[in-house]
């Protein structure tokens, strides 16, 4: 692509998150939802290729259908009200429906299908920013909206998240379909603590898009979309395959990795609030996304190479990729569990 496009593209990515945080009438949040997704559908379908331009088009109808849905509600509450802002959000059913078009915009469970066939469709660059940067204006305004929102509600679409991302990346042997999975089982933990505390969500949210950025372009790295891709790194780049599996355990939460923090500190705030029952749920669908990082370490690290598989052998070319940023997002995700005391500190 042209550098002067994907400078415009990137831009209006950037305008569209930056109104969306900055505005606090509906209309002008629904303009930058609407500007971020109209900015990145040319840079999901630039390849030309079919699988891309199906993924192109099913992320457009579901952001589409999630956009409408947004705008009628925020009319619905405007019409019993008389109120735009955002943060006057009070007619009941005006907030439910909300809260379920946020939910399908980030692509929680139920609402969920679009996500693992539209991330499989994409080069694993634009699949980082769909997986990072477009989480960004939604949880924004789900922030906001929070303590108006049922808790039951909030409360059922995290649950099913944990459980949906855990389950339904089990049976996966294409990376960018586990990453998936793992998006939506992450945003479950962070929508379970919302309304009890917005801090920490957004703590959860930075370290979620650390420890994803981090394994995106591993895998970028690496050339590795799919498993039996994996079986090959060791020899090729042994010091690049130790750290790729130890981002996925820190994905999968693991002490003493970074990917503990966040999950601690909302099993401690459930227990806190007298959700013992929740938590609970909670920690054991951290289980079912665990056995696949699990499985993905297993192909990179305990097969044995020379060995028999199905991939074409990589050429050994010299790496023209910027590996600064990729130093600095691995350090981040395995190493920064010493400091939850002072996030603590932070948030509390």
């Amino acid at each position: 692509m042209n550098p002067y496009v994907l400078t415009i593209f990137l831009s209006s990515l950037g305008l569209g998150t930056t109104l969306t945080f900055s505005s606090s009438h509906w209309l002008l949040a629904w303009m930058g939802l609407e500007i971020n997704t109209l900015a990145i559908l040319p840079l999901m379908a630039q390849h030309h290729h079919p699988r891309a331009v199906e993924a192109t088009t099913k992320y457009f109808l579901a952001q589409a259908t999630a956009a409408a849905a947004l705008l009628f509600a925020s009319m619905t509450n405007a019409w019993a009200t008389g109120q735009w802002d955002i943060t006057h959000m009070t007619h009941p059913a005006a907030t439910a429906m909300i809260t379920t078009a946020l939910a399908m915009k980030v692509g929680l469970a139920p609402m969920h299908f679009w996500m693992p066939p539209v991330l499989q469709g994409l080069d694993l660059t634009t699949g980082l920013i769909l997986a990072t940067w477009q989480k960004l204006a939604p949880f924004a305004l789900l922030i906001q909206i929070a303590p108006t929102t049922h808790p039951t509600l909030l409360t059922t679409l995290g649950i099913l998240s944990t459980l949906v991302g855990g389950w339904g990346g089990l049976n996966q042997t294409q990376l960018r379909k586990m990453l998936a999975y793992s998006s939506i089982a992450h945003l479950g933990w962070m929508i379970v603590v919302l309304q009890l505390m917005p801090q920490l969500t957004i703590l959860t949210i930075a370290i979620y898009i650390t420890m994803t950025s981090t394994a995106f372009l591993t895998f970028n790295l690496l050339s590795a979309t799919k498993m039996s891709a994996l079986t090959l790194a060791w020899p090729k780049t042994p010091v690049i395959t130790a750290t790729a599996a130890l981002t996925l355990l820190s994905l999968g939460g693991l002490p003493p990795l970074t990917g503990f923090m966040p999950k601690w500190l909302i099993l401690q705030e459930l227990t806190k609030q007298g959700l013992p029952l929740t938590a609970t749920i909670l920690a054991l669908s951290a289980l079912l996304s665990l056995y696949f990082y699990l499985r993905l370490c297993y192909t990179m690290t305990l097969t044995i190479a020379p060995n028999t598989n199905n991939s074409t052998a990589p050429w050994r070319l010299s790496n023209t990729q910027m590996t600064l940023p990729l130093a600095t997002l691995t350090t981040m995700t395995l190493a920064l569990l010493p400091l939850t005391p002072a996030a603590q500190a932070l948030i509390f």
